[in-house]
């Protein structure tokens, strides 16, 4: 099936984030089956005035903005755009990927031009306002919010989301099961090492020769549990005294966690790097003896399926992660990681002793873990499914308009 679909996104690069990968994964699977791509960043992308902006070899459409703008005039500036870019384009589907402030302009759009659009839910938006501190669970905002959300579901032609836990929220809204398809969070697995010896040099620059590192590479947002990796490892550390914790990454609970570790006198034990170039990562990764994911239980973590996890597995490293439904529906406890209870630090030290304890069981968890990606979460299959979630868009979408003709 020859497809040009227009991507609706809140980011792309040069910004870096998980969303941001997996997008990238999308497109560049697409491309790879033959379809053609136009990719739309709304105001979310930053002020600007240009209409385009190339980076490493993709051409993103930008949408004009100006610092400050509200989400209505974000809203009405994307559908300006859209509609002038699919008039240029002419896709045969609008795919909007969350937030719901993306579905609602192409679904405006979407009608106007009589063309099918899928939304992709990655995350709700009530919960992920929730989670950034921007509202309340259960207040009017989160209801508005919801109602947004839902209104979006209900009117696209196809959804799409990342994960059984997102689908069922999304079915518990009266949205019909055939209309929800998973499209899971996958890896490319030839983009990861897997098995590769540590960088001495970075190890000794860091002050790590001779430890045991426990660690996490990320962005620090509360919900990541990452006070609760340092209160494991400070009472770790009268068993384990060459322990360092080595946290890769930066974001709004970065000066607090290191508050947290001057409190609690381990500061020279807790190794800040700051943001590292994306391309570096992996070389900050291979510090590490065992990785930690410790999630607080809220609904976004209960529902969603990170992609740290699957990275872990595609480079054979050993992690430990809470038992939150994201993580549940992803990691095989013993097989590919070990899962623990959320929000308790003393469970995560124990987690994390007894994964240290076993170092024998490595190999075989190693090679297990990099064999789920290779098999089951690769993005060739992931993206493969969105032929069928097309082609009931546009056999749907051409439905309902021979009936209004008729």
């Amino acid at each position: 099936m020859k497809l040009r679909v227009l991507h609706v996104l809140d980011h792309s690069l040069p910004l870096h984030s998980g969303y941001t990968f997996r997008t990238l994964s999308i497109l560049r699977e697409q491309r790879a089956l033959g379809w053609e791509t136009v990719q739309l960043t709304t105001p979310k992308q930053g002020a600007g005035s240009a209409l385009e902006e190339d980076v490493d070899g993709w051409t993103f459409a930008r949408t004009p903005s100006a610092e400050g703008v509200g989400l209505l005039t974000q809203m009405r500036l994307t559908a300006r755009r859209l509609a002038a870019l699919a008039a240029q384009t002419r896709p045969d589907v609008i795919h909007a990927h969350s937030p719901v402030l993306n579905a609602l302009p192409s679904l405006w759009i979407g009608r106007r031009l009589d063309l099918p659009v899928v939304y992709e839910m990655r995350a709700s938006w009530e919960d992920a306002a929730v989670d950034h501190g921007t509202t309340a669970e259960g207040s009017l905002r989160y209801r508005a919010s919801r109602a947004l959300e839902s209104f979006a579901l209900r009117h696209a032609d196809e959804i799409t989301t990342i994960c059984a836990g997102l689908r069922g929220d999304i079915c518990m809204r009266g949205i019909a099961e055939d209309r929800v398809t998973v499209i899971p969070n996958a890896v490319d697995v030839s983009a990861f090492r897997f098995g590769v010896e540590a960088d001495p040099d970075l190890r000794r620059s860091l002050g790590l020769d001779g430890c045991t590192v426990l660690g996490f590479a990320g962005s620090f947002y509360g919900y990541e549990g990452l006070d609760l990796l340092i209160e494991a490892a400070r009472r770790m550390l009268p068993r384990h005294p060459t322990l360092r914790v080595l946290l890769v990454g930066g974001g709004p609970q970065e000066q607090a966690l290191k508050a947290q570790a001057a409190a609690a006198g381990i500061e020279d034990r807790i190794v800040f790097t700051g943001r590292v170039p994306h391309n570096q990562v992996q070389r900050y990764y291979e510090l590490i003896d065992v990785l930690a994911y410790p999630r607080l239980s809220i609904r976004l973590t209960e529902l969603v399926t990170p992609l740290k996890p699957l990275e872990a597995m595609a480079q054979g490293r050993m992690f430990v992660a809470s038992d939150v439904g994201g993580h549940r529906e992803l990691i095989r406890h013993g097989e590919t990681g070990f899962l623990f209870r959320a929000g308790d630090p003393q469970a995560l030290a124990d987690a994390i002793d007894a994964l240290l304890a076993r170092r024998e069981l490595w190999p075989q968890i190693r090679a297990q873990a990099r064999r789920f990606v290779e098999v089951e979460r690769t993005w060739k299959a992931s993206v493969a499914r969105y032929g069928d979630v097309y082609a009931r868009a546009l056999n749907g979408r051409r439905a309902v308009s021979a009936s209004a003709r008729a």
